[in-house]
């Protein structure tokens, strides 16, 4: 049996990055167009054939979500309905990955109806990164291959050549992360106590760790509005440290974020480009660090059926 092609196509949430992808895969782009209907519906025409092919759907579904994840959901439905051998679902950003349990009664768990979504449509495998919470791989029947941001954030702090550095998670859920960053860059370990009064609002209660005279690198999967990364800095200097940087792997930067982390008392933000930075949010204390080559050799192991996760062994 012939080898089955490798196809890549992408809707409008981050074609930049897509772009990317397929410049270090050497692959063209899928023909396909993705716009609306004067109602307002998406449409889509897919103009090559992807019979038997193995075929790669890259979709972050960030804002607008709503309409990206509707583009995801009909370009998989169109390649299923076109024969295509296998589609998997890559999306660098999973979208209400931050609804993942009920905090209280009534609350919907629109991570797993998400997953639903994206199976029911056609999806044979998902790739993603950085789960807001790794429990959400159990909500597919399906496999997923969850990819860290950690080893790209990492190398380019360790490359910065930093003194007496000290790694800070701003919270509790954010421990794992935090170490597997420190121990990678060989640095020690703090953690930042806070509460959510109600949602996207966060008090910093207490430090625990040895912070004077420190370089401070805070690690967050998600910076949304920014106000726990800037908060958190100003608490570290005030506490004895000698200067903060922030990372994460998906800048959402959402409502005052980008004029808060300008306000701020960090040194530099480095992201990734999970999610794609509109011209107004590309300030120069923001660094934007690639996802596109581990997604692409992601991709190309999943095409020839060999180990993902020794990518970051």
């Amino acid at each position: 049996m012939a080898a089955k092609e490798l196809k890549i196509f992408c809707g409008n949430a981050n074609r930049e990055l897509t772009e990317e992808i397929g410049e270090y895969l050497g692959i063209p782009l899928g023909e396909a167009k993705v716009g609306h209907f004067r109602d307002g519906e998406i449409a889509i025409q897919i103009n090559e054939s992807v019979r038997g092919a193995d075929v790669f759907v890259i979709q972050p579904t960030c804002n607008p979500a709503n309409d990206n994840i509707m583009e995801l959901l009909i370009l998989i439905d169109g390649l299923r309905r076109a024969s295509a051998r296998r589609i998997t679902a890559v999306m660098p950003y999973y979208g209400y990955a931050r609804q993942e349990r009920k905090a209280r009664a009534r609350d919907p768990i629109t991570a797993k109806l998400m997953a639903n979504l994206i199976t029911t449509a056609g999806a044979d495998r998902v790739v993603t990164m950085d789960l807001h919470a790794p429990a959400i791989q159990g909500f597919f029947d399906i496999p997923v291959d969850h990819l860290l941001g950690v080893p790209i954030l990492a190398e380019y702090f360790r490359q910065k050549e930093l003194s007496d550095v000290c790694v800070v998670s701003p919270d509790l859920g954010g421990v794992t992360r935090a170490r597997n960053f420190a121990e990678r860059i060989g640095a020690s370990i703090a953690i930042i106590d806070k509460r959510r009064p109600e949602p996207n609002v966060s008090e910093i209660m207490h430090v625990i760790g040895d912070l004077e005279g420190k370089t401070v690198v805070m690690i967050d999967d998600i910076i949304d509005t920014a106000g726990t990364i800037t908060q958190g800095a100003q608490a570290l200097l005030d506490r004895g440290a000698k200067e903060v940087y922030a990372c994460c792997t998906h800048p959402v930067l959402s409502g005052p974020a980008i004029e808060r982390l300008e306000n701020s008392v960090l040194k530099e933000v480095v992201v990734t480009n999970t999610i794609p930075l509109t011209p107004e949010k590309r300030i120069e204390r923001i660094k934007v660090l690639s996802v596109a080559p581990l997604l692409g050799e992601a991709m190309v192991r999943i095409h020839e059926d060999l180990s993902v996760s020794k990518l970051f062994s």
